[in-house]
């Protein structure tokens, strides 16, 4: 038996690296008291898993880690020994109980929900959006193993929506075999504005999906 749960990285968190975010969530599972599954071995730990990094200085409302358990628990009280562990920038949000033969989430992740809040140059940003969608390909520097790269991105943005005066939301593919972070967005957004350099920003991780687009917790 499996848990998948799903926690906040709180805006006060968004710095925390996703080191000390493993190390924290490891820390909390251990004071819970829930029945948590250990690797074999000399120095057995924990065998938990998350769907994706966060990358520093991005909060996340629904991130996706997956824990194995050691003997039966019910949902709602894993959810409440977990959650009591937890400090209140990093709350559990919900948790689902699934079979070990379960697909672990990293393996089903297809893309991820942003929201951007533009800080300057706020306009010229928002304006530029109809235009960048409307092209067929949009040619990005990506960063590989073996160096830079220029990728086409255009694949990799499924939507772009406007919200207000200051803030749209955007779907970007975040598997294995393509991903678009929210940087290269930026960095084509304020080439098709005409702007020098990528307009500072604030990007909030909303959601991950997987195939279909639907919410991996829910799969």
């Amino acid at each position: 038996m499996k848990m998948l749960v799903v926690f906040e990285k709180k805006e006060r968190l968004r710095h925390v690296s996703h080191l000390d975010l493993m190390r924290a969530m490891q820390r909390a599972l251990r004071r819970s008291g829930v029945p948590i599954a250990f690797s074999q071995g000399f120095n057995p730990h924990l065998l938990v898993t998350f769907a994706a990094p966060l990358s520093v200085g991005m909060p996340g409302l629904r991130e996706v880690m997956e824990v194995p358990l050691s003997a039966e628990i019910s949902e709602e009280e894993f959810k409440e020994k977990l959650r009591a562990a937890l400090p209140p920038e990093l709350p559990c949000v919900a948790v689902r109980a699934v079979e070990d033969r379960h697909p672990a989430p990293m393996a089903q992740l297809f893309a991820a929900g942003y929201q951007i809040t533009v800080q300057e140059h706020v306009e010229e940003i928002l304006a530029a959006i109809p235009s960048l969608l409307a092209k067929e390909n949009v040619m990005a520097l990506k960063k590989t193993k073996s160096g830079e790269k220029l990728t086409d991105i255009r694949p990799m943005i499924y939507e772009i929506k406007r919200l207000d005066e200051s803030r749209f939301e955007c779907v970007l593919a975040l598997c294995e075999a393509a991903t678009c972070k929210v940087e290269l967005l930026m960095d084509a957004l304020a080439a098709e504005a005409g702007l020098e350099a990528r307009p500072r920003y604030l990007a909030v991780r909303t959601q991950l999906l997987g195939k279909d687009f639907i919410p991996l917790e829910l799969l």
